[in-house]
């Protein structure tokens, strides 16, 4: 399977989780999830992109202005770095870490991104 067909099924997988949380009211659960999608969205624009909107709209759901903020900011943001290639692995893309912070990926989630068991 490659790479881009692999990192599509894992984030359709994530993102089915982040609604399965948010439906059940679990909202740590949610962003967990929407991290991990992420995460494995981060080297291909257009997913990076709709997963940054899902955040978004989730921070308004919730109200929570800075979150919502940093999502602004970093729906700016990831072009620029697509464009240059800069993007900081595992980075869970949320507005309480930088931007910039490259961060450990789980265990688990580098297993499935590198085509172990999903």
């Amino acid at each position: 399977m490659l790479m881009r067909e692999r990192a599509e099924l894992l984030i359709t997988a994530e993102m089915a989780a982040y609604h399965a949380a948010r439906a059940s009211g679990d909202n740590t659960a949610a962003w967990v999830a929407l991290e991990r999608a992420h995460i494995i969205s981060q080297p291909y624009l257009g997913p990076h992109l709709a997963n940054h909107w899902a955040m978004l709209g989730f921070a308004f759901d919730l109200r929570d202005w800075r979150e919502a903020a940093g999502q602004l900011v970093r729906l700016a943001l990831a072009p620029l770095g697509a464009l240059t290639g800069r993007i900081p692995l595992g980075n869970s893309g949320r507005s309480n870490v930088s931007a910039f912070k490259s961060m450990p990926i789980a265990d688990d989630l580098l297993a499935k991104i590198s085509g172990g068991r999903e």
